[in-house]
């Protein structure tokens, strides 16, 4: 006889299916004040119910991390336009061949910052080659944004290093997929970036910000503002590749102006390699 509880499975099961055969076909779904609420994307997805999706992309994510032993994270930012040596090898070669000028300006541009992808898988694999032998709650894990590039670079890693690893995707008007080295487990997609960024900080022990763009200063100085404000604990704050970051933010101009104390530029540290980074965070945290 079955019990309520596989009766109760059985009905939410055979919602789903309804549901999925209905976009498979390509069938829109219409309203329909019968089906059941939080079965019903139609009613999910109205505006008054915002509150309601903000509550599933808090609680998805968290629950699916303490029950896979995700406690401590490093978390790793930086540009998904960054390609791996391997691929800005070959671009160079496809530019010199049409001897474009274009082409061969913008490979030579990838092949200077694939370095980056090389240096942030490097870093990834030091975390990962600590972690691994120790016990969970010991652990510590890479988490990116899951998309290309840097992320891929930290992800890929962790992965090489047989470490699960987090990807914290978010959905963009362009298409845009999780790369292959996220753990399939750990690989989150959200819709609200502010979701995205507090699970970011929720577990973050410290945090690597590789070159990036308008995404990577984004969430750069969201973390320094909690830090600054008290808003979060302290945690080593590194900015890779002193010289993009002093090129691009002159911080002094802040401190002449004002805008910050000077103890202000304490709360991060400029690293060029990922031996100093990695040992920047064990000696924050004495392992």
């Amino acid at each position: 006889m079955k019990t309520p509880h596989d009766l109760n499975e059985r009905t939410l099961a055979d919602i789903w299916a309804e549901l999925k055969a209905h976009a498979d076909a390509g069938i829109p779904l219409q309203p329909d004040a019968y089906r059941l609420a939080f079965a019903d994307p139609e009613f999910l997805l109205r505006r008054e119910t915002r509150g309601l999706r903000i509550q599933l992309e808090m609680l998805k994510p968290e629950m699916e991390q303490q029950a896979q032993g995700i406690e401590n994270t490093i978390v790793v930012f930086g540009s998904a336009r960054f390609p791996a040596p391997e691929q800005a090898e070959k671009s160079m070669i496809l530019a010199k061949e049409t001897g474009d000028a274009a082409a061969l300006a913008l490979a030579e541009r990838h092949l200077r910052n694939s370095r980056y992808y090389d240096q942030a898988r490097r870093f990834a694999r030091l975390v990962a080659a600590y972690s691994k032998p120790r016990p969970p709650r010991e652990q510590l894990f890479i988490c990116t944004g899951g998309g290309p590039g840097i992320m891929e670079a930290a992800n890929r890693g962790a992965h090489e290093m047989g470490m699960p690893n987090v990807g914290l995707n978010i959905a963009l008007p362009h298409e845009q997929s999780s790369n292959p080295y996220v753990s399939p487990s750990l690989n989150f997609k959200f819709h609200y970036f502010a979701m995205r960024k507090m699970h970011f900080m929720m577990r973050a022990k410290a945090l690597v910000a590789f070159p990036g763009g308008f995404g990577t200063l984004d969430e750069l100085f969201e973390v320094i503002a909690l830090v600054q404000t008290g808003k979060a604990k302290p945690v080593p704050i590194l900015l890779f590749g002193s010289g993009y970051w002093k090129r691009l933010i002159d911080f002094d101009v802040l401190i002449e102006e004002g805008s910050i104390a000077p103890e202000d530029l304490e709360l991060f540290t400029y690293v060029d390699e990922p031996q100093a980074a990695w040992d920047a965070i064990k000696t924050f945290y004495e392992l």
